[in-house]
């Protein structure tokens, strides 16, 4: 490994000294920084990413661009990504799709680092996402592994952890937790028990590209050492968490070498034999990671990381590299933090409880939810009035383990009568047969805001799912008499 100092003095020296993407002249040939320099002159285009937990990429393009007026180009590194082109007539955070969870705004190099994962030879993968928030990317890995098996979305700030959850039940996930751990120790209180680890680790954000609140501001040298470090350290526990044979991806959006491609050499030189770095196969532009920089010259291996420079697809700067994990580090496990699954208030339903709340279910709403608990190896409980859907997964491994949130909550048993939760009815509306009400396209704008509105239908006092003339999913509403819909959606999602 290269000494700190001389570390300072190469990569480092030169992206501190030089500003923008003058920093990055030294890595590009002329006609390629040439090329960079125009696609900065271009504006980032908005992009989107398809939840295919509660539509198809085929149905979305069906509708979308024309309900919306969108002009859109695919992401093509990811099947379920759409970049926008031009400003669309509807801005998409403006949507009823948007707000029930049926896309998720993110940079299209953002896409990228969940793409690299294969998951045919797991069927129930166990998922870690160690510094998750503020959760797009876990929203990602859910929606890839069919929502199955367990995926442990992690963050060490507690400040991110509401984000996080909120992202994740909108998004509808049955089979996630949520937890507020410091990522640099987990590889050693939960040695070698994921199938599949991301690490899209914090760092110094220079893109090239920042766009919305994010004011791009000068790094130095030492805060990038620190930043560096770090990610050594991080990358280091998320291998150790991986089972051998598993797959680690280690992603960043900064084009920082020493963040990056000096990350993945140091970590190939503290675990000899551990891990190798995958060749990505089928991404249609290459986009190889550098050899060497700042005079320092890095493993072989590393050049098959990605690097994808602005001008390549359209996207700001950003790296990431697929690993796979070879050996044990024959880590026996540390004295982890303990958390009774007890105190969270929870009562497992019986089989006579849960086969009269799925019995109601189906009567009221046509849907066999049954067969979706089955499906995702899901159990029911219930904490007063709430009934939440708990993954097998984290009973039978994690029950112990402090949690911020677990499964995902599907409804109420009240004195009114059964109540699927706002939740449940964004993931499974769409298959309702029953217990819906459809509104006047007029109506939708006012609905969006929160307002009750006219509508006209059957179960008068009932929660039902509400949807507009063109069958989008609009969340919950509760009919009164004189033909007045109860707005219930979550105070969060309404506009204005």
């Amino acid at each position: 490994m290269a000494k700190k100092g001389k570390q300072r003095s190469g990569a480092a020296a030169v992206v501190e000294k030089l500003t923008g993407a003058e920093a990055y002249r030294p890595l590009l040939g002329a006609e390629e920084f040439e090329q960079l320099l125009k696609a900065l002159e271009e504006p980032l285009p908005a992009a989107l990413r398809i939840n295919a937990l509660k539509i198809s990429a085929a149905d979305a393009l069906a509708t979308w661009p024309e309900w919306y007026g969108w002009e859109i180009r695919p992401v093509l590194f990811c099947p379920a990504g759409w970049q926008l082109l031009h400003d669309p007539e509807r801005r998409p955070s403006l949507t009823p799709e948007y707000k029930l969870g049926f896309f998720f705004l993110q940079d299209a190099a953002s896409m990228l680092p969940a793409e690299l994962f294969t998951w045919d030879e797991v069927e129930q993968p166990l998922i870690l996402d160690l510094a998750a928030a503020p959760g797009g990317k876990s929203t990602h890995l859910a929606s890839l592994s069919g929502d199955r098996g367990l995926l442990l979305a992690n963050d060490n700030s507690y400040s991110r952890i509401a984000a996080l959850k909120s992202v994740l039940q909108d998004w509808g996930a049955f089979n996630a937790l949520v937890t507020n751990l410091p990522g640099e120790k987990i590889g050693g209180w939960l040695p070698e028990q994921f199938d599949r680890v991301l690490l899209d680790a914090p760092c110094s954000m220079d893109n090239l590209r920042l766009a919305g609140k994010h004011a791009r501001r000068p790094v130095s040298a030492r805060e990038r050492q620190g930043l560096a470090q770090r990610q050594v350290q991080l990358l280091a526990s998320a291998i150790q968490a991986a089972k051998p044979g598993g797959q680690i991806v280690y992603s960043t959006c900064t084009l920082a070498p020493e963040e990056d491609e000096g990350v993945l050499d140091s970590v190939l030189r503290m675990l000899p034999g551990i891990v190798e770095i995958e060749e990505v196969q089928g991404l249609p532009i290459p986009a190889p990671a550098l050899s060497a920089a700042g005079g320092r010259e890095f493993s072989p291996q590393v050049r098959r990381g990605l690097r994808l420079w602005p001008h390549l697809y359209g996207t700001s700067g950003f790296f990431a590299a697929r690993l796979r994990k070879l050996g044990s580090t024959g880590a026996r496990g540390d004295p982890r933090p303990y958390r009774p699954f007890e105190k969270q208030g929870l009562t497992r339903l019986g089989k006579s409880g849960q086969g009269a709340f799925l019995g109601r279910f189906a009567e009221q709403y046509g849907l066999d939810l049954g067969a979706v608990i089955e499906d995702h190896a899901l159990t029911l409980w219930k904490r007063s009035e709430a009934i939440v859907a708990i993954p097998e997964a984290y009973l039978a491994r994690f029950a112990d383990l402090p949690v911020e949130m677990a499964g995902l909550l599907v409804g109420e048993e009240t004195r009114d009568g059964l109540a699927p939760s706002h939740e449940l009815v964004a993931r499974l509306g769409r298959r309702f047969t029953r217990g819906k009400v459809r509104i006047a396209l007029a109506e939708v704008d006012r609905w969006l805001t929160g307002m009750d509105v006219e509508a006209e239908g059957e179960g008068i006092g009932k929660v039902l799912a509400v949807e507009d003339e063109r069958g989008r999913l609009l969340g919950r509403g509760k009919l009164h008499q004189q033909g007045r819909l109860k707005n219930m959606l979550p105070r969060r999602l309404v506009v204005g």
